[in-house]
């Protein structure tokens, strides 16, 4: 099935959707920026490569820099800027330092993408070896588990699973 292709685009769209990638848009604000469907966005990336490869660039960019602000707010940082008040009739430009503090949010979200083994909500209590039941045989699990039933004596003598 041969791929329809949108007469619309041209060889600077490239450029531009990269830019406009970069700034954090989606396909379907491409979409309205060249002013096509979103279909056409999406054609335009099987036929064109280097369009494709300047939407995963500008959008790799664009989630860096998201990354790199979330680790900020999860650490805290420290910034100047410049406050305007009026004393006595007067506009006074004051720069001052402020600090965000850490934000425990952003920190368990870090932790729970980047730790994911530390920090995920939903742990794995294995008794033995890390793994061990995953190379048992349903018969050989249900025998450890009918030898611990009986150990604990939760499981009367002759009983079977």
């Amino acid at each position: 099935m041969k791929i329809k292709v949108n007469s619309k685009f041209k060889p600077d769209y490239v450029q531009r959707a990269e830019l406009a990638c970069q700034i954090g848009l989606t396909d379907f604000e491409l979409a309205q920026l060249f002013e096509v469907t979103e279909a056409t966005i999406h054609n335009w990336k099987n036929v064109h490569p280097e369009f494709a490869d300047a939407l995963r660039t500008g959008k790799a960019l664009a989630d860096d820099r998201v990354e790199r602000s979330l680790y900020h707010r999860a650490i805290g940082y420290t910034f100047e800027a410049e406050e305007v008040f009026q004393y006595q009739g007067q506009i006074v430009r004051a720069k001052v330092v402020k600090h965000i503090p850490p934000d425990p949010t952003s920190m368990i979200f870090w932790l729970k993408n980047r730790r994911r083994q530390e920090w995920r909500d939903v742990h794995k209590h294995e008794l033995g070896p890390t793994g061990a039941f995953d190379h048992m045989s349903q018969d050989e699990l249900r025998a450890s588990i009918h030898e611990d039933l009986k150990l604990l004596g939760l499981l009367p003598d002759g009983a079977d699973l």
